[in-house]
């Protein structure tokens, strides 16, 4: 029925062009080339190399990934903007710097909020549907699956959602695969997204989308929420890089849809690979994992205390919510003056001492750790 969450979702990651927008980070082609690569081996199914024509960097990854980069279960995307405001689409520079990057599928960001169209693009309401829907029609017709980022459309669907939806509309009606809501400036709430595009999969029959940013530090939450409403498609970074405080963190989506919703994502293969991952790309782009870290950070499956150790030596899951190697992930025992007897004796096992729990020499060697 519509609004209820899908069987399979595409992941749909930025992290080459929304996720280098993070201050701090400026990768070079070479590490573009690099992540592209690591995103294949995860498997999700679209990589957004960035925005051909906007600097020589992204014009030389896509001519260079064409070349070099050997894609065996992801897509390359192009990503790029409509006509401009009452111009045609075929003298517009940047449609034809998406047709010339050779990608089969391309995403376009368009106006979804009234006040966006006339303040800052000063045309008309009629005009903005129409610059949607003719640069869609413009790229299909020339053989190109097209996504369309509806920008700012929760903002603009509560300001005027007869416009928000007629955008959407347009695009649709003009030949586009995926109509994508974006939360441009990242401060809607869980329950906004899931009403939102609930009433948006009821109102059209294009495949629905969701790229969400953190800036209420409900990224995450507001991209299970829009799964749950009948979004199909998240767009999002690894490790949730991206301009401000960043974009939606795939890494706890991949993880939570696949292992607590079972909504399919990644092939069943590349789920373990989802820590290596996340570190191999924080290495690329030149920042250090983050230790709490959902599924993936080196404290996720850390325990300290006493009495959790204690029964996680009888049962692992009594303080663990999944076993951590179905994310590439380990258990980690931590020995401190918070520490119980089952703490010495993991490390010990861990070293290879066997020792019985009961020799006075455990309790010692605790009694020094925590004094």
């Amino acid at each position: 029925m519509p609004g209820s969450s899908p069987q399979s979702v595409e992941i749909y990651d930025t992290t080459l062009r929304d996720g280098s927008q993070l201050e701090g980070i400026s990768l070079t082609v070479e590490d573009k080339l690099r992540i592209a690569e690591q995103l294949d081996l995860l498997g999700v199914h679209y990589i957004e190399g960035g925005w051909p024509g906007a600097n020589p960097k992204d014009n030389e990854f896509f001519e260079r990934a064409h070349q070099e980069l050997e894609l065996k279960t992801s897509q390359l995307v192009a990503f790029g903007s409509t006509r401009r405001a009452k111009g045609k689409v075929d003298q517009d520079q940047t449609l034809e710097n998406l047709i010339a990057a050779k990608t089969n599928v391309v995403c376009i960001v368009g106006k979804c909020w009234d006040y966006h169209v006339t303040e800052a693009l000063q045309t008309s309401l009629d005009e903005g549907v129409a610059m949607v829907a003719d640069s869609v029609e413009y790229l299909v017709a020339n053989g190109k699956r097209v996504f369309f980022d509806a920008e700012h459309f929760f903002d603009g669907y509560e300001a005027n959602p007869e416009f928000a939806l007629r955008v959407l509309e347009g695009a649709s009606d003009a030949g586009a695969d995926c109509l994508v809501l974006c939360d441009t400036n990242g401060g809607s709430l869980p329950f906004q997204i899931e009403e939102t595009v609930s009433e948006v999969v009821s109102h059209v029959g294009t495949s629905i989308g969701v790229h969400l940013h953190n800036d209420t530090g409900c990224g995450v939450a507001n991209a299970m929420a829009g799964v749950m409403a009948g979004a199909t498609q998240v767009q999002g970074t690894i490790n949730g890089y991206g301009e401000r405080v960043g974009n939606c963190d795939l890494v706890p989506i991949i993880a939570n849809l696949s292992l607590k919703l079972g909504v399919k994502t990644l092939p069943d293969e590349c789920m373990e690979k989802l820590t290596s991952v996340a570190h191999h790309i924080a290495e690329l782009v030149n920042f250090s994992s983050d230790p709490q870290q959902p599924y993936v950070g080196s404290g996720a499956f850390a325990h300290k205390a006493g009495l959790h150790v204690s029964a996680i030596s009888r049962r692992p899951d009594a303080y663990e919510h999944i076993d951590p190697s179905l994310v590439g992930n380990q258990r980690n025992i931590i020995v401190s003056d918070q520490a119980g007897k089952s703490n010495i004796m993991f490390r010990l096992e861990k070293y290879g001492i066997k020792i019985d729990k009961n020799d006075p020499k455990v309790q010692t060697l605790l009694n020094e750790v925590k004094d």
